[in-house]
């Protein structure tokens, strides 16, 4: 299914009048406040933020799975449900694969099929958290950290055969996340285990074309209780650091204990200039997987104040990889996608209506108050307007959301694909 520029014009014509009013009056307000807001159009423009292969269908629960129907079962078919997102908000023009959840038999097509829709090929995503079939050696006690040398090369080489296929591609990173680590004390020897996954991670980073980007991500806990190998930014860090030039920290928003100050982790990361990139989702308890901004959407914004400030004071970090990491059994996907990249824009743009000038002037006189204020008339500002006259100049829907729903398009999936399809992968 495809979605066309007609359509979408057509849609748009219901409430290009509102729309027409709202902005102007926000335009308007913005610019006697001394905000260009052009620039900060500009920049919205051209911020992509990459879909997840695996969020294009119902999951996200290890108790069960409870399928929507017209749910993607081949590659082909997730890069199409990808290219409507883009269509109706064009900001999602990318994919992120996991292998080997996402079975590549024709690179050429894949290749054609995503260029013909707008689509990028962003990081791949390795696995070595399961076990496949036929595969000869088990991950039960560990992959690139296992004791076993045997187990590591397995974990290693798989590594080396997703870095191949992304250069087929026109991928230009791969990510790492590991769900090694123990139960039980004594299980692990600490220091042995991270010098294992320091040694099979050099043999992955030597493989790496010169333009790719090697992202480490981390995770406090699950699916091991005691420790896990790379439990926290800071090994995540260490680990990029003796790796070299190429090897960055990945932050997964969900994957830190409740209550951290992820704005400052973010903060000192691009200080190191090693702040790779984010996995976007919200959390209530722990590793939720739920719409970005549904939960903490505050918090988020406080994290894209770091990153306004950090992209433009610390040169030596490289343009961040924008990708979302969300999944459950209880929305449509791509509703909750449409959802959640509107929620990151949304504090994208909040975090550009931040007056930096004037941020540095309170807290250099130490002026607590204004500070704050200066953040949350920011945070307050309602800039859907600004979001939708974007889209629109892009030829992109007004309100993604309800042109989705008034187009039935997941009706229409069903009615393409079947009632009881279930997506690759998942």
């Amino acid at each position: 299914m495809i979605l066309s520029v007609d359509q979408i014009a057509k849609q748009n014509l219901e409430h290009e009048s509102i729309h027409h009013d709202n902005f102007g009056f926000l335009k308007e307000k913005l610019i006697n406040e001394g905000i260009d807001v052009s620039k900060i159009m500009e920049q919205l423009t051209t911020f992509q933020i990459a879909i997840p292969s695996w969020a294009l269908g119902t999951g996200g629960t290890r108790f069960g799975r409870f399928s929507i129907g017209g749910e993607p079962t081949t590659l082909l078919q997730k890069i199409e449900d990808i290219g409507l997102l883009h269509a109706l908000t064009q900001n999602s023009g990318a994919v992120s694969l996991h292998i080997p959840w996402d079975k590549v038999d024709n690179e050429r097509e894949i290749k054609k099929k995503a260029k013909s829709l707008g689509i990028a090929f962003d990081a791949m995503n390795s696995n070595t958290f399961q076990d496949q079939k036929g595969q000869t050696y088990s991950y039960k006690f560990g992959s690139l950290c296992n004791v076993d040398p045997a187990i590591r090369q397995q974990a290693v080489n798989h590594n080396l055969e997703v870095i191949e296929l992304g250069k087929k591609l026109g991928s230009k990173s791969l990510t790492v996340w590991l769900a090694d680590g123990s139960n039980f004390p004594g299980q692990n020897n600490f220091q042995r285990v991270l010098k294992n996954t320091l040694e099979s991670l050099k043999q992955i980073y030597k493989a790496l074309p010169e333009d790719w980007k090697l992202f480490i991500e981390y995770k406090p806990y699950e699916p091991n209780f005691y420790s896990m190998v790379i439990p926290d930014w800071g090994t995540s860090y260490m680990l990029a650091s003796h790796l070299g030039p190429k090897a960055f920290t990945l932050v997964d928003l969900g994957h830190h204990l409740p209550n951290t100050n992820i704005e400052q982790i973010v903060a000192t990361l691009l200080l190191q200039g090693k702040l790779g990139g984010f996995h976007f989702n919200d959390s209530k308890y722990g590793d939720d997987d739920l719409s970005v901004g549904s939960i903490k959407p505050y918090a988020l914004f406080l994290i894209f104040n770091e990153l306004v400030y950090g992209m433009q004071e610390n040169e030596k970090n490289p343009y961040p990889a924008w990708m979302i990491d969300a999944s459950h059994n209880t929305k449509d996907p791509l509703e909750d996608l449409i959802q959640s990249i509107e929620a990151i824009k949304n504090a994208y743009a909040k975090a550009l209506l931040i007056d930096q000038q004037e941020l540095r002037k309170a807290q250099a006189s130490h002026d607590v108050v204004y500070a704050q204020e200066i953040l949350k008339k920011a945070y307050e500002t309602d800039v859907r307007p600004i979001l939708a006259e974007v889209r629109r100049l892009q030829n992109g829907a007004l309100n993604p959301l309800a042109v989705y729903r008034k187009l039935n398009v997941r009706l229409r999936l069903i009615e393409e694909r079947g009632k009881d399809t279930v997506a690759s992968g998942l």
